[in-house]
């Protein structure tokens, strides 16, 4: 805010300054809002209550199934879907609805349905024409009007259910008139089925018996044309033509097939006789029975003559007489032979003249069926016509006798019914008095606060000029300089002087990381003018002014040291330090990254703009990418990798990449350095594995004596490349060839 105090100075609000105000004015505030909790309860006491009540409805296709099996849907039966649910409480509304109900109930009565009849006193509102004067309308139309007020019709979400909701001061007519809206509507709905049953048993009738002529004359048709042509149906699908072309065809193959097989016979006795083979080798000859008793006789007189034959000679005419009769015999059988032949070849050629008769016949009714064919299309023609009457008429006759069954009051319900009736209601909805009270009660406190609020900001009590603030995003203050003030390094002595403020007991705070910060902006702008005059006395020999920020910072720049390990065992001071060495070697021109691997993540509240931004927990946690754990620092061009919001404990799990994560930074930095604040001797070999890291003491504020003990437990751990970073310049080796830190 700036302007308020009369100059071009910035100004904040006075946050104090605004409580203090308002603890002052705190009898008012507190009588003014028992004064207005007052009135709200008696305000409310004195209101007449009104009552609700709801019932409720279940939208649901009710058609009865007659016919005993599974109910098919019917045409007239309404579609259960959203819009038709809406579309029912729509009807729930409607004004027919209504004054069934308002006429049934003598509601125009009742002067909560109709005030304007019922008052005395004229409405201002009316007087001054905002409002148009009730009692130009129709009595019926003011109740409606009151009663669509007081009613509340929804379909409940997610379901086919309809709820009714009724408010009224009288709690019995706040429970009977959604009882008396939804028998209305099922009465309502009951009556249209019926007046549907009836106009389709009305129509019907008349169309029936048309139907049932059409039918007569039909069927006549069909009878008529069938005897005109001769088309006489054998079955259902035959008619005699075709049943006698069919037992023709039948009759032609058997014929057929026993001239074939005749013929077969009679080549055989033909070839058999030709060839010469014996006769008794042919079955139709050895079947016939003459063949049989020649066959025997020859049989006899071949045994007589192999008799005689042992007894007598061969001249002896017994001997010839028998030959005689053999031979005799034997030409027999030749001839009977040739007659079966003979008989074979007649019932060939009687099969062949049957065969031509049957074909003869075949073609005749051919002609006469293709005839029968040509004149059974105007039959069909016919008999569709007569189907689709019958089918037509058996269609009409059904639904006759459905809709004539529900022509009852009881045969068609509604499709809906009530699954829920209102009850009259024991303690009404409005007004809810605690809860207004309270409501009020707070309103008015927090208006009080406000009119407090306000007058002290417009009267300026309440306004302050911009000063040095908390907040860790405006810790440094920038002069008019170009260049900000915390970006060049400190004297240490003045930061020692400082930070001995923090030896002494202060009050808790809610951050204590805050102070660190808050300290090092004060000594920066107490030490803008003695280190403008310094910097122009610094020798090229910076190893002369002891362990100081400076002559560390020199040293490393001198002997490139790619890492630096910081050691901070006077904890949020030393880490202070590391800081300000960073950016010193930022301002020197060097790239720098600080890690920040310390338990209160001090230089993380130093450097970063945000204290929760990801940084080295998150990146051994494998929670973050390499290049979001970088950032800038506020202050210079340094860069830090903040502590992170990861669990410290989890991260240390994967503290085997930190080596890897180290040597990728010095791959892209001038110098990595690592701030691990008062960590013990033995945390920190995992940053020492690489040879050519340096570990740096941050020890502002140390006596001699402890920081001697310091160095000897590093060296008694193995640890000789040791740079001591103390708060002045005038210290000397704590013990005794002990390297210096230029």
């Amino acid at each position: 805010m700036s302007g308020v105090n009369g100059g071009n100075q910035d100004v904040d609000i006075d946050l104090g300054r605004v409580i203090s105000a308002i603890w002052e004015r705190k009898g008012r505030i507190l009588g003014a809002t028992i004064v207005a909790a007052a009135v709200a309860l008696v305000g409310t006491s004195l209101m007449k209550p009104s009552y609700k009540s709801e019932t409720r409805m279940l939208i649901e296709s009710r058609s009865p199934n007659l016919s005993g099996g599974d109910a098919a849907a019917q045409a007239n039966d309404p579609l259960l879907d959203s819009l038709n649910i809406t579309s029912q409480a729509q009807l729930l509304q409607s004004t027919d609805l209504i004054k069934r109900v308002a006429r049934d109930l003598n509601l125009a009565k009742l002067k909560e349905f109709d005030p304007a009849a019922q008052s005395f006193l004229p409405d201002p509102l009316v007087l001054i024409g905002l409002k148009q004067d009730p009692m130009k309308l129709d009595p019926e139309d003011r109740v409606i009007q009151e009663f669509r007020d007081k009613l509340n019709v929804y379909a409940v979400e997610n379901s086919r259910v309809i709820a009714i909701e009724f408010s009224s001061r009288d709690p019995k007519l706040a429970a009977e008139i959604p009882n008396r809206m939804a028998e209305a509507y099922l009465k309502i709905q009951s009556g249209a089925k019926l007046d549907t049953h009836s106009e389709t048993a009305k129509w019907l009738e008349p169309e029936i018996a048309s139907l049932t002529q059409k039918v007569k004359e039909a069927e006549k048709k069909v009878a008529d044309y069938r005897s005109s042509n001769g088309l006489f149906q054998t079955t259902e699908t035959n008619s005699f033509s075709t049943q006698q072309l069919n037992d023709i065809s039948t009759e032609l193959a058997r014929i057929r097939g026993e001239r074939a097989n005749a013929e077969a016979r009679a080549e055989n006795v033909r070839a058999a006789l030709k060839a010469g083979r014996a006769s008794d080798t042919l079955s139709d000859v050895v079947g016939s029975q003459v063949i049989q008793r020649l066959k025997e006789a020859e049989a006899n007189l071949q045994a007589q003559i192999s008799d005689s034959s042992t007894s007598l000679l061969e001249g002896h005419p017994r001997l010839k007489g028998l030959r005689g009769q053999l031979a005799g015999i034997r030409q027999q059988i030749e001839s009977e032979t040739k007659k079966i032949l003979a008989s074979l070849d007649n019932e060939a050629e009687m099969s062949r003249i049957r065969e031509r008769q049957l074909m003869g016949q075949l073609n005749g009714l051919k002609a006469d069926s293709a005839k029968a064919g040509e004149e059974e299309v105007g039959l069909r023609a016919l008999e569709r016509e007569a189907a689709a009457q019958r089918q037509l008429l058996e269609t009409y006759l059904a639904r006759y006798r459905e809709a004539s069954s529900r022509l009852e009051g009881n045969s068609s319900p509604a499709d809906a019914r009530v699954v829920s009736k209102a009850v009259e209601p024991s303690e009404p909805y409005f007004p809810k008095i605690i809860p207004i009270v309270i409501v009020v009660s707070l309103a008015t406190f927090i208006f009080g606060c406000l009119i407090v609020i306000v007058i002290e900001l417009f009267s300026g009590r309440a306004l302050r000029p911009s000063g040095v603030r908390d907040d860790e995003e405006d810790i440094a203050l920038e002069p008019a300089a170009p260049a900000p003030v915390a970006a060049a390094p400190l004297p240490v002595h003045q930061m020692q002087a400082e930070a001995a403020r923090f030896d002494r007991p202060e009050p808790p705070r809610e951050n204590p990381k805050h102070a660190a910060a808050l300290a090092y902006a004060k000594i920066a702008e107490q030490s803008l003018s003695e280190r403008e005059s310094e910097e122009e006395d610094v020798a090229p020999e910076a190893e002369d002014r002891g362990f100081t920020i400076d002559s560390v910072a020199h040293y490393l720049q001198r002997h490139d040291v790619p890492v630096a390990i910081g050691i901070s065992p006077g904890g949020d001071k030393g880490s202070t330090a590391t800081v300000i060495l960073a950016r010193e070697l930022a301002e020197r021109g060097r790239t720098v990254v600080l890690v920040d691997m310390t338990g209160s993540a001090t230089p993380t509240e130093l450097m970063a703009e945000n204290p929760k931004l990801p940084g080295i927990t998150d990146l051994l946690c494998g929670e973050t990418a390499f290049g979001d754990a970088i950032h800038p620092d506020r202050l210079s061009d340094a860069h830090i990798i903040p502590h992170g919001a990861s669990d410290p404990a989890r991260a240390m799990r994967g503290a085997d990449r930190l080596s890897m994560i180290i040597d990728a930074l010095a791959d892209a930095y001038d110098l990595v350095l690592i701030e691990c604040g008062p960590a013990e001797i033995a945390g920190i070999s995992r940053l020492t594995r690489n040879a050519m890291a340096e570990i740096v003491l941050s020890v502002p504020g140390f006596r001699d004596e402890e920081v001697a003990d310091l160095v000897t437990d590093f060296e008694a751990a193995g640890y000789s490349n040791l740079l001591v970073m103390t708060e002045t310049g005038d210290r000397r080796s704590p013990r005794p060839g002990k390297r210096r830190a230029a």
